[in-house]
Formats: C-alpha cells, sequence, structure tokens
C-alpha cells in the first residue's frame, strides 16, 4: 500500500446546503435552504445533479430530510472534523488540527506541533477554520452498493457541534448500534445575533419521520442479526477504516479542490483554471512557514 495516501469511504456523489451562481463574471457558492444531491461531475455551469436527488424529491417542493445510514460503529469514523487551514489558491492543506496538536507543513516537510486552536494560535489567523466531511449512505434500502457513500463537507460550528453531538449519543443510547440505526440528515434553522435576524441552516441528525426510538432500535437489532447470519464483519469494516485513515497526513487532495474552496472559502471563486498569479500560494505558504518557524524559536 502506498504510505501518505489516506484511504477514505469511497464516495459516489455530494451533499449541499447550496449551489454554485454567477455574479459579476465570476461563479460563486450561495448558501440554500434545502439539500441538493450531486454527482462527482462538475461542469461550466455547475454540479451535475445525482439521480439519487430527483428520487428523493418526489412530491415534495423543497428537500430537507434525508433518509440515511451510517458506515461505521466509532462516531469519528463517519465525521471527521478538525481545525484546517487551506492554501486558498491550490486548496493544499497546510495545517491540520485537533485543538491539542496539529500537523503543519513546513519547509522541513509535514512536522507535528502543538495546536492551542484558531482563536489562540497566530499561524491560524491566515485563515484557519473547523471542517468537518461526514460519509452517509443515502436511501439505503434502495441502494446496491453498501458502501458507497454521499459525502457532506462543512465549516459550520453548527453542523459540526451538532452532528457531533447525535453520533455520540446515538452511539450511546443504542448500545453500540450506529451502523444499523435507520436515521435522517434533516436541515434546521435558527437565527442569531451574527445573522442580524436572517436564518442560517445546518445539518441535524435525527430518527426518521414516523419512526419512534423504539421502532428505529427494534429494526437496528434485527439489521444487525440479518448481516451477522449472512456473515457482514462490522469489526473488520471499522478496522478497515481507521487503517486507511492513518495510511495519510491529509484528506484532501488536489482533485477536492472546488468542494474545498466552496465549503472553505465562500467569498472566493471557485475555479480549477492555471492562476495569472502563480506566486500567491507560495507567498502565503512561505509566510505561513516564517510565522511557524517564529513561534517554535
Amino acid at each position: 500500500m502506498l504510505k501518505g495516501l489516506m484511504l477514505t469511504p469511497p464516495v459516489i456523489g455530494r451533499i449541499s446546503i447550496g449551489q454554485v451562481v454567477e455574479k459579476n463574471g465570476k461563479r460563486l457558492p450561495q448558501k440554500d435552504n434545502q439539500f441538493t444531491l450531486t454527482s462527482q461531475v462538475q461542469t461550466p455551469d455547475g454540479w451535475i445533479k445525482h439521480p439519487m436527488d430527483e428520487t428523493l424529491r418526489m412530491g415534495k417542493s423543497k428537500l430537507r430530510e434525508i433518509p440515511v445510514q451510517l458506515l461505521f460503529s466509532e462516531p469519528d469514523l463517519n465525521l471527521r472534523a478538525e481545525y484546517c487551514l487551506f492554501d486558498r489558491q491550490t486548496a493544499r492543506p497546510l495545517c491540520v488540527g485537533n485543538g491539542e496538536t496539529c500537523q503543519r507543513h513546513t519547509q522541513n516537510g509535514y512536522e507535528s506541533l502543538p495546536c492551542p486552536s484558531p482563536e489562540h494560535c497566530d499561524f491560524a489567523q491566515a485563515g484557519c477554520k473547523p471542517y468537518g466531511r461526514l460519509n452517509v449512505v443515502v436511501n439505503p434500502e434502495d441502494s446496491a452498493d453498501p458502501i458507497g457513500s454521499f459525502i457532506f463537507r462543512t465549516s459550520g460550528y453548527n453542523s459540526i457541534r451538532t452532528l457531533a453531538s447525535r453520533l455520540n449519543y446515538f452511539q450511546a443510547l443504542s448500545g453500540n448500534l450506529l451502523p444499523y440505526l435507520p436515521l435522517a440528515l434533516k436541515l434546521r434553522g435558527k437565527s442569531t445575533r451574527q445573522s442580524y435576524g436572517h436564518p442560517i441552516y445546518y445539518v441535524d441528525l435525527t430518527l426518521r419521520e414516523g419512526m419512534s426510538l423504539e421502532d428505529t432500535l427494534t429494526q437496528a437489532k434485527a439489521l444487525q442479526a440479518e448481516r451477522q447470519a449472512m456473515g457482514f464483519d462490522q469489526t473488520a469494516l471499522d478496522q478497515a477504516a481507521l487503517q486507511g485513515f492513518h495510511n495519510g497526513h491529509f484528506e484532501e487532495d488536489a482533485e477536492s479542490i472546488d468542494s474545498v474552496l466552496e465549503e472553505f472559502y465562500p467569498e472566493q471563486p471557485t475555479s480549477t483554471q492555471p492562476s495569472n498569479e502563480p506566486t500567491a500560494a507560495n507567498g502565503l505558504a512561505n509566510r505561513l512557514t516564517q510565522q511557524a518557524e517564529q513561534l517554535n524559536h
């Protein structure tokens, strides 16, 4: 196996709560009040919708709830969340930390350094944010691919905090039946002082509409028994995922540039076209490296 290449869950589509619009000649992401499921193909007109998007919209004016199932027993395998600093031009990760330690790209390669969180880190002032990636199987009853997942990327505190809490709570109350629970991603809205009375939307993980907790647990236990009888090894799957995540430093790669920039730097145009200012990325990386060297001395 190639070392340094993080092995992540197989992805067959994206889940977003926004769309790309053209403004003043630039294509910019715009938040929405509903889910959109897309393929992994992007054209000049935007991301191509996944066929599952139309399936889930039948009879609905807005897609605000998606039936899902989780892949793994451990919450941290389903939802990976860190503090991240990306290069705005290349989407290359420059520093990824968890609030205690970080992996940082320096002139000496990748180094493990303390991570005091963005508000207490001089290095983070260039644009470090929380960044989460959730993988789920969408509409599992109609899916022919048991490990083909959709990925939801977010830099929103509300979505990351809510999803992390729900995953841990559902794991606890179900007796470690997390990958067997029939659940749903639900879009919620709220207003804050920072939003000046306008609603902001975040993603929650809930019971499916029309199902009680008792129904959910009963169905989860039945699915667990069915999978065990057919030889499905959930423990081995979790271990394979853990080893894959430990095989590299960073989850994002060059192929994820558009998805990263749309979510992480929404004020910037998203384009994979060659830049007319090739020194911009190097300039940022050099400044960050110099800051890191000063902090280390």
